[in-house]
């Protein structure tokens, strides 16, 4: 070993004041740049996506059969979870992705009474001929059927002569002025009455059979479906219905009336069948919310990403909307064409929206 080669070894170990006659071969390591701080992501409304968890196993209305006394505690503990998380956002208002929830339940709720009435259209021949359908066409009886879950999801809650028109109307009803007047007085005598939201329900269902008795008894049944949506939504003070019992009409469960069919709003059963119709709609509702809430923050966390100027009004749009057509999003957002489908091509590849039609035209994007 040689001499200078000691000396620099004694000078490592016992930090002597000696200097190598050389720089050290390996290069000094570069201070850490200070990390830029990140924009502020933008709210969806909700106070914490993270919140919004799992519906419980004890909240969910059993498979099997577990007695019918059961039915009433899982409408209402759904009942109670979902009504929580529709009131998610700030100060307990709705929070930014409630209008895309309606609508997807609107949906769920048109193509469910359309199989009631053996219509041909399902969920997704809905979504196009709601949002590719020029705009004075006039609709199928499946598009009606849209077009009433939708238009009503939109506006307050007015169990009045003039909203139950405009439904007789949607629905093709043969409803007469002593028919309305009926059902109108019957609903304000129950509305005066103190009772719980799922009895309120079955009464106000039931006026609606008494006062369809002109139509198709599948009518009957579509009307006491969406008013006891309407009577929910007053009862619980939200801002305007929310689809629920037509997405369930169809679940096993709800087969307890003579020979195994399904309960109707005449039959003794049909109080049970409310109860566990809203238990199994509470619970697929609120998976959705919870689902729309993850993807509504992944699409508001990108939005400070997106460089197009119309592009705050496409995000608006994107949440209260089930889905968005290019053409649509250009012409109410100002940008053209071409760049509203490179916007959607660049928040799928952000990974914030879905196309949903499955096509490589006319496509259709949502949450």
């Amino acid at each position: 070993m040689t001499k200078r080669r000691f000396d620099r070894m004694l000078s490592v170990m016992f930090d002597l004041d000696s200097v190598p006659d050389r720089a050290p071969e390996s290069p000094p390591v570069s201070p850490r740049r200070p990390r830029r701080a990140r924009k502020p992501a933008l709210s969806t409304g909700a106070k914490n996506p993270g919140e919004i968890g799992l519906f419980p196993d004890w909240g969910r209305l059993p498979d099997a059969d577990g007695g019918r006394s059961d039915a009433a505690f899982h409408a209402g503990a759904g009942l109670a979870l979902f009504d929580r998380l529709l009131r998610a956002g700030e100060d307990g208002a709705e929070p930014a992705y409630a209008g895309a929830l309606r609508r997807r339940l609107a949906l769920r709720a048109a193509a469910s009474c359309a199989r009631l009435a053996r219509l041909r259209e399902d969920e997704s021949a809905l979504r196009d001929a709601e949002h590719l359908a020029p705009p004075h066409a006039p609709p199928s009886p499946a598009g009606r059927l849209h077009r009433l879950f939708r238009r009503f999801g939109e506006q307050p809650v007015r169990l009045d002569r003039a909203t139950l028109a405009v439904a007789a109307e949607l629905l093709l009803l043969r409803l007469d002025e002593p028919a309305l007047v009926r059902l109108v007085e019957a609903l304000q005598r129950r509305a005066s009455k103190p009772r719980t939201p799922l009895l309120a329900v079955v009464e106000a269902s039931r006026a609606a059979m008494s006062a369809v008795t002109n139509s198709a008894p599948v009518d009957a049944d579509i009307v006491a479906f969406w008013l006891a949506d309407a009577t929910l939504a007053q009862e619980l003070g939200w801002a305007s219905p929310v689809p629920l019992f037509a997405t369930a009409i169809h679940h096993p469960a709800l087969r307890i009336g003579p020979n195994g069919r399904r309960s109707r709003p005449g039959d003794p059963e049909w109080g049970e069948a409310n109860a566990r119709a809203l238990a199994l709609a509470c619970h697929d509702a609120y998976a959705l919310g919870a689902d729309l809430a993850r993807r509504a923050d992944r699409l508001q966390q990108a939005a400070p990403k997106l460089r197009a100027k119309g592009a705050a009004r496409v995000v608006a749009m994107l949440l209260e909307d089930d889905c968005v057509t290019p053409a649509r999003a250009a012409k109410e957002s100002g940008l053209s064409d071409r760049a509203a489908r490179r916007l959607f091509d660049r928040l799928i590849e952000l990974g914030t929206v879905r196309e949903l039609s499955g096509r490589a035209n006319f496509r259709l994007y949502g949450l």
